[in-house]
């Protein structure tokens, strides 16, 4: 009996999914295999990633338990430990989804040097809609510095028509370790409304959103208080959920599914400049229009949502809560701490990857350094206004309402501008700088 592994990494699915696809095809049996990786877990496995992965691979045992198979679960080094179930099985071909960061890049390396007599095949598309490298600008350069003609290829690029789940599963007699829980992945607490993680769960929010909210997307995704975005975003980034199968179901033909793809393309622009440019997970891509400074009292009144302006709270305290926050909400809060207090893009960043749910290493960096006019935004010099976006996007300051209680007593959209009542500073903090509007 021939063998084979499928590597799962960021494509915890049965549906559409290539690294599964192919392992089953090479050989009579697979081991669905998930190292609980020992350079990650439990230093830097953010509570709220952890809280997410315990379920998504409980849902991914239960899906591989329904066809006749089980989620292998091993812990260490990834590339040891692999080595090992290659050994202990006589495993010939290891199957691992196309990543871009220089972490994913150097695990590739790892595993190819620790299988000598065993070959890795990456799959591309697994992660992403289109493969990274397969588009390129007329320029020569491996990647696109501007979003939108990217985004004109994009749409009219093929993609492959998303694979069936498979029907059952041949698993060789290998050991497996427990699914490890939250709190063995993580010490921290995870936010008390982070959502569930899994298959069966992306594939019912997914169904749920085309049969109707998207339809409104176009006209809605900015609104704050309408909540009309897909929530998608972490099944995404945990691979719940094929990109490639999304795109596939989203009529583009309409405002709401060509506004919604505009997005996906966004992620795969991103993960397409991160593979060119690993640096720019920490180093800006072209130096920013403002000079950076350090105030550490600002930061930290930021994380906690005490800046003093209500938009920005909101949202600041949303992501503690709910370990996610609107689009909008992310440039608002982005563009108000890089741009209104000049503070280093890095260290919001950091804040985000700890507390997001859908962290993507490759959309988090690259969307902070747009909003820090140190990335690919054509006009770097743009500044969000907090109470402009506040009066566009909640005019009656609902979104507000649902999360600074504080201030719910204050009717409409004055709630925007808590200092015109004379709050007290207990109450409330005044804001920590000026803006127009005020």
């Amino acid at each position: 009996m021939t063998v084979s592994i499928a590597l799962f990494t960021r494509d915890l699915r049965l549906a559409d999914n290539p690294v599964l696809d192919a392992a089953r095809r090479s050989a009579d049996t697979v081991v669905p295999l998930f190292v609980v990786d020992d350079e990650i877990v439990p230093a830097r496995c953010p509570p709220n990633r952890a809280a997410f992965l315990a379920s998504a691979l409980t849902e991914l045992d239960a899906g591989l338990r329904d066809i006749g198979g089980r989620l292998v679960v091993r812990r260490g080094h990834v590339a040891t430990e692999v080595a090992r179930v290659v050994a202990e099985t006589g495993a010939k071909s290891v199957h691992i989804a196309q990543d871009v960061s220089a972490f994913a890049t150097r695990r590739e390396d790892a595993l190819r040097a620790a299988l000598s007599n065993c070959t890795v095949h990456p799959h591309s598309a697994v992660i992403t809609a289109v493969d990274p490298s397969a588009l390129a600008p007329a320029t020569g350069r491996d990647y696109y510095a501007v979003f939108t003609p990217y985004f004109r290829r994009w749409v009219d690029t093929h993609r492959r028509r998303p694979l069936d789940s498979p029907r059952e599963l041949a698993v060789p007699d290998v050991a497996s370790a427990a699914i490890p829980s939250v709190a063995e992945l993580s010490p921290d607490q995870p936010s008390p409304n982070c959502p569930t993680g899994g298959e069966t769960t992306a594939r019912a929010l997914l169904n749920k959103w085309l049969a109707g909210p998207i339809d409104d997307y176009a006209d809605c995704n900015d609104d704050l208080a309408a909540d009309a975005t897909s929530h998608l975003s972490p099944y995404l980034h945990f691979g719940c959920l094929s990109p490639v199968e999304v795109v596939h179901r989203t009529d583009l033909s309409t405002d709401g599914g060509h506004a919604f793809a505009r997005q996906l393309a966004w992620r795969d622009f991103h993960h397409q400049l991160l593979a060119a440019r690993p640096d720019t997970a920490s180093t800006s891509l072209r130096p920013g229009p403002f000079a950076v400074r350090r105030d550490p009292q600002a930061v930290t009144a930021w994380k906690e949502g005490r800046t003093g302006y209500p938009i920005i709270d909101a949202a600041m305290r949303q992501l503690v809560t709910d370990g996610w926050m609107p689009g909008r909400a992310r440039l608002i809060t982005a563009s108000f701490f890089t741009k209104t207090l000049r503070l280093d893009w890095r260290i919001g960043a950091a804040h985000f990857l700890h507390w997001l749910v859908d962290a993507d290493l490759a959309n988090n960096q690259l969307n902070w350094q747009w909003a820090a006019g140190t990335g690919t935004d054509t006009r770097p010099n743009r500044v969000l206004n907090p109470l402009r976006q506040a009066d566009r996007h909640d005019p009656d300051g609902t979104y507000v309402r649902r999360h600074l209680p504080e201030l719910a007593h204050l009717p409409g959209g004055t709630i925007h501008r808590p200092w015109r009542v004379d709050l007290p500073g207990s109450t409330y903090p005044a804001p920590l700088v000026d803006v127009a509007g005020m």
